[in-house]
């Protein structure tokens, strides 16, 4: 990361914060300069940058103020106490319901579980995919059948090494998406009728494989900021036969809590104490706004115990379903469930990955993303401001593109949904992430999606419509 960045980024941070709010000047070049030790033209690269991020604006002969649309702090949701027994699984029905209804692109898409394809690298995607198509090797047909590509496994790899986390290639499975290796990660430790300890609310995909592999779940409460609640986990642990614990530690859907380094280690210690294995869901990993990668739990894991399952959906490839888990303790047995159901991921999708990781400057195209996103997250926080209930509740993530309402208590989210729809707007309903169909009065809103009068004027209406209730 250049210098600019790195300064442009510490100025982002006061402004998320509240410590620099809506109007308020920033530093002037020169006391920048001066105070930090760079260079005008640093300070200059650093506030033009933050200009295209939507965070703060110039005024002429005045200097550098944050823009009135920045977010300023809401107060956040309420974590709902735990669900006192375990449950059968089933919302595929309202969830299918929900994600069939929005697929009109016509539709104004917050409540699509993607970002916007145009944020992407596709057409030098393309390119990778024809030069690594014709210099296959035919014999990769059965060679690399799982565990995968090598060459993407050793990228793979080599990014875990630069985060610090050095592992055995052997422990690398490439998958067909995140979702797969999802799936296989719980077949591998449950039986039907298992416990399976998740997070309330938890992504409805989550819901739908526990529903199929016909598992039974006990919700946990999430913090909106740091994660699962470990306490209730732990008494949980005690109380029941608990076989695995699936968990997004960062930036978790639907609400966008990251656990602090130490409530993650402190997180493998618990389960470490009662030998239960982690599926961690880190899917939005490469989605931060700070300065530094944070650390899976995989990181503090020394027993082989968690399965770290990625992907690069999220990140760089939304079409070539291409995932990947670091399987630790169960590399073996999850290779062995893949060859029993497909085979292999995509053998010229893993190649053009591979080829793109190497050549195609990754790392450039995820700071012109995490930029985007930031800067979407600010005009939709902004919007809400503007045009919600006052006493809307809103997470308020450091990274990935969701954000988590509580709106007031008499609002129904699922006739919210399809008053917006008829309006021809998406949203993510509250209860589609439980499988008690709790959080009636919560909505999930991607901001994935470039800003613009569409999106605004979808707000305003959004709004218009929770007030009416």
């Amino acid at each position: 990361m250049k210098r600019y960045e790195r300064f442009a980024d510490d100025i982002a941070e006061l402004i998320r914060s509240g410590v620099l709010g809506p109007g308020q000047r920033v530093p002037s070049v020169r006391y920048a300069s001066q105070t930090h030790g760079v260079s005008p033209s640093t300070v200059f690269q650093a506030y033009y940058l933050l200009e295209r991020r939507g965070l703060i604006r110039a005024r002429p002969r005045s200097g550098y103020f944050v823009n009135a649309h920045a977010p300023r702090p809401f107060c956040e949701p309420q974590p709902q106490a735990p669900a006192s027994e375990s449950t059968d699984v089933d919302v595929s029905g309202l969830v299918f319901s929900i994600l069939d209804s929005i697929k009109d692109p016509h539709t104004v898409p917050f409540g699509s579980a993607f970002p916007s394809p145009s944020l992407f690298p596709l057409q030098r995607l393309s390119r990778s995919l024809a030069s690594a198509s014709r210099a296959m090797d035919p014999r990769m047909v059965v060679t690399d059948l799982s565990p995968g590509n090598p060459q993407l496994r050793r990228q793979i790899a080599l990014r875990y090494m630069v985060g610090g986390l050095m592992l055995p290639m052997e422990e690398l499975l490439i998958t067909n998406g995140a979702l797969e290796a999802l799936n296989l990660c719980l077949q591998a430790v449950t039986q039907p009728g298992d416990l399976v300890a998740i997070e309330a609310p938890a992504f409805y995909a989550c819901l739908q494989v526990l529903e199929r592999l016909k598992l039974k779940a006990v919700e946990i409460p999430v913090h909106p900021r740091e994660g699962m609640d470990l306490g209730v986990l732990a008494q949980t642990l005690d109380k029941h036969p608990v076989k695995a614990v699936w968990c997004m530690t960062n930036f978790q859907n639907p609400v966008g809590a990251s656990m602090p380094e130490a409530k993650k280690q402190e997180l493998v210690e618990l389960l470490k104490r009662h030998q239960v294995p982690l599926i961690e869901d880190d899917v939005y990993a490469e989605l931060y706004y700070s300065q530094q990668a944070p650390k899976p739990a995989k990181a503090f894991d020394t027993e082989g115990l968690v399965m770290h399952c990625g992907s690069f959906a999220k990140s760089l490839a939304p079409g070539y379903r291409i995932g990947w888990v670091a399987a630790g303790r169960f590399a073996q047995k999850i290779e062995r469930l893949k060859l029993m159901t497909s085979l292999c991921a995509s053998m010229p999708a893993q190649a053009a990955i591979a080829d793109y990781l190497q050549h195609g400057g990754y790392d450039r195209h995820l700071r012109k993303l995490r930029y985007a996103l930031e800067g979407q997250q600010a005009n939709m926080l902004a919007a809400i401001a503007r045009h919600f209930p006052a006493q809307t509740r809103v997470s308020q993530p450091s990274g990935g593109y969701f954000l988590w309402l509580e709106l007031p208590e008499q609002m129904d989210a699922l006739k919210l949904f399809h008053m917006a729809l008829a309006q021809g707007i998406s949203i993510a309903p509250g209860p589609i992430f439980s499988p008690t169909r709790r959080f009636g009065n919560c909505i999930r809103l991607n901001y994935g999606s470039p800003w613009g009068d569409g999106a605004e004027q979808a707000m305003e209406t959004l709004g218009r419509i929770v007030r009416s209730f």
